[in-house]
């Protein structure tokens, strides 16, 4: 059996000083649109079963970080709210609940399918608030300049192949005085409970990811990606160099995730 790859001790803490063209996926060095197609790939796989992989996976856990996060984005009815990322409708859900019109913005066609079934089968389609679906990549939104209320985008950066153009683009759609969110894993900041994560991580999620959604793969990129993303610090960083003003960051369950915020001016 190939010896498994060591599990980095650090979140990455800055982009390459030289940009050789290659992106993370997992612990691999890939060309750029190598992987835009294997993240593809990966969401095609877990589409039918991605909601319920995230219940088991986190005990439940990612719900109540749902709910915190959309408490903190705190939409108000007819507000416009692009939801990047966003296919099965989680986040969506939650905003057009309180009144917000959604666009649900996301690459995965697979993914979009499942979302809108989630809204009829759940008799969300007659909400006050509109949902609108839209298949398109994070770093080239089809919508225009200045057009949105709220920008919000949840466990779905670390798997965009530029993040630092999908931020630029965050800010191109926002209105002035709009506002950006993201929910992503982030660098647990406990070291006790950041070992019990890693052992959790590689040895026990590919595994409940083998037998639910039949791909441990993509569980074990899940793992790899989450380490290769960028800390807390890191990200309000590339956020400010995207000219995302007044950013901060709040963390959930000590690190293992955080909701970053911050104003277009």
């Amino acid at each position: 059996m190939a010896a498994e790859p060591p599990i980095p001790t650090d979140h990455a803490t800055a982009p390459a000083a030289v940009d050789d063209g290659r992106r993370p996926f997992g612990f691999e060095d890939v060309p750029a649109a190598e992987k835009t197609r294997r993240v593809r790939q990966v969401f095609d796989s877990v589409a039918a079963r991605y909601d319920l992989m995230n219940d088991l996976m986190s005990a439940g856990i990612h719900r109540l970080w749902k709910d915190d996060f959309v408490a903190q984005v705190a939409p108000r009815p007819g507000q416009l709210c692009l939801d990047v990322a966003g296919g099965t409708g989680d986040i969506a859900f939650r905003l057009a609940r309180r009144g917000a019109d959604v666009i649900v913005c996301d690459i995965n066609a697979s993914m979009l399918e499942v979302g809108r079934d989630r809204a009829w089968d759940r008799g969300l389609v007659n909400l006050d608030g509109r949902l609108d679906w839209v298949c398109g990549a994070a770093e080239a939104l089809p919508l225009p300049d200045r057009s949105v209320d709220t920008y919000t985008i949840a466990f779905g950066l670390r798997n965009v192949t530029e993040i630092g153009q999908a931020l630029a683009e965050a800010r191109r759609v926002l209105k002035p005085g709009g506002r950006f969110f993201c929910l992503e894993f982030s660098r647990v900041r406990l070291e006790p409970l950041r070992r019990a994560y890693d052992a959790y991580s590689f040895s026990v999620l590919p595994r409940i990811g083998a037998l639910v959604a039949r791909d441990a793969a993509a569980y074990r990129y899940l793992a790899e990606s989450i380490r290769r993303f960028p800390d807390q610090e890191a990200l309000l960083a590339l956020m400010a160099e995207a000219g995302l003003a007044r950013g901060r960051y709040r963390n959930l369950s000590g690190g293992i995730a955080a909701i970053h915020s911050a104003w277009r001016l």
